[in-house]
């Protein structure tokens, strides 16, 4: 009888934790997936649900209208091409040069250690605005880093190009290690380079491999934890991005640049009659979502290698 008892009593227990778990992970859930249903609920409604108090989540009139004419608004295919050109080139190139330099900076010793580890953590924490006046003349008259100059003081005449609504800017800064975010990226693959057994280059050391080599072929391959967090962390930055974009690629506007000028083209035709502020509401809702789903879609391909790749390099305890 008192086994009984007990055996309803644990059960009972069970049950409640069961359901306090239940309870804090769809409360947890709902508050982070909040705004992608929030987003999804005003694309795809008609603006006269934004007027009927019977409707909370699901419409009653169901459109596909606002992300037609978000797209249009957007240029969609042109513009999220010309994010992709950027983002995932740079991306690629980023690793590289971050790979390298964090390498660098774990395993070998010399004289300006100190200070290239103080230049990289500058470049995390100096915010991009109060350097961007001379960056961007200087990219503007781009000198081939001083070569122009030099050929100047013999032909007369100095030789400079404008990187500005240019593409390759932003791969020739990924490519030395100057990219968007690239600081914190040397900082991970310094991180992960540190927790790796030194006996594994000794070995191949020991086998005839040069430094070059064995980076290649023994620490590359063993790295690839921490390429997969830089290239899903260096994708979505790039891909968020609107200042440097702004700034320096105008004619080539990436998603975030587009949905500003979406943003100000939707609230003048407002103001001039065009549409309703409902109509405003939805399309700007239709917008917002159309930019998030390409890098939601890579996020949930990549989720459990994502991961998996996020323990191993430390970012979390």
């Amino acid at each position: 009888m008192i086994s009984s008892k007990l055996k309803k009593i644990g059960l009972l227990k069970k049950i409640s934790l069961m359901l306090f778990r239940i309870a804090i992970l769809g409360g947890l859930s709902f508050i982070l997936l909040y705004p992608i249903i929030f987003m999804i609920s005003f694309a795809i409604r008609s603006p006269l649900d934004l007027e009927n108090p019977m409707v909370v989540w699901i419409p009653q009139n169901f459109t596909w209208d606002n992300l037609y004419r978000a797209a249009g608004y957007l240029n969609y295919s042109s513009t999220v091409a010309s994010t992709f050109r950027v983002g995932f080139v740079s991306s690629v190139i980023q690793i590289v040069s971050c790979a390298l330099v964090g390498y660098g900076m774990a395993r070998f010793e010399y004289r300006l250690k100190k200070f290239v580890m103080a230049a990289v953590l500058i470049t995390i924490l100096v915010p991009p605005q109060i350097i961007i006046a001379p960056t961007y003349l200087y990219y503007s008259f781009f000198d081939f880093f001083g070569a122009g100059k030099l050929i100047g003081l013999i032909t007369g005449s100095n030789i400079s190009i404008s990187l500005v609504n240019n593409p390759a800017l932003f791969y020739i800064l990924a490519g030395f290690g100057i990219g968007i975010r690239s600081g914190l990226f040397i900082f991970i693959f310094m991180q992960f380079f540190k927790g790796m057994p030194k006996e594994l280059e000794e070995a191949a050391y020991v086998d005839g491999s040069g430094v070059i080599r064995t980076f290649l072929r023994i620490m590359i391959p063993n790295a690839i934890p921490a390429i997969v967090t830089v290239f899903l962390f260096s994708v979505v930055f790039y891909w968020n991005d609107y200042f440097y974009s702004a700034m320096y690629i105008p004619k080539h506007p990436t998603i975030s640049v587009a949905l500003v000028s979406m943003t100000q083209s939707l609230y003048g035709s407002m103001y001039n009659g065009g549409i309703t502020k409902l109509e405003l509401s939805t399309i700007l809702q239709a917008g917002s979502l159309l930019a998030v789903l390409p890098p939601l879609f890579i996020y949930m391909f990549f989720q459990r290698y994502f991961t998996e790749s996020i323990e191993r390099t430390g970012i979390v305890g």
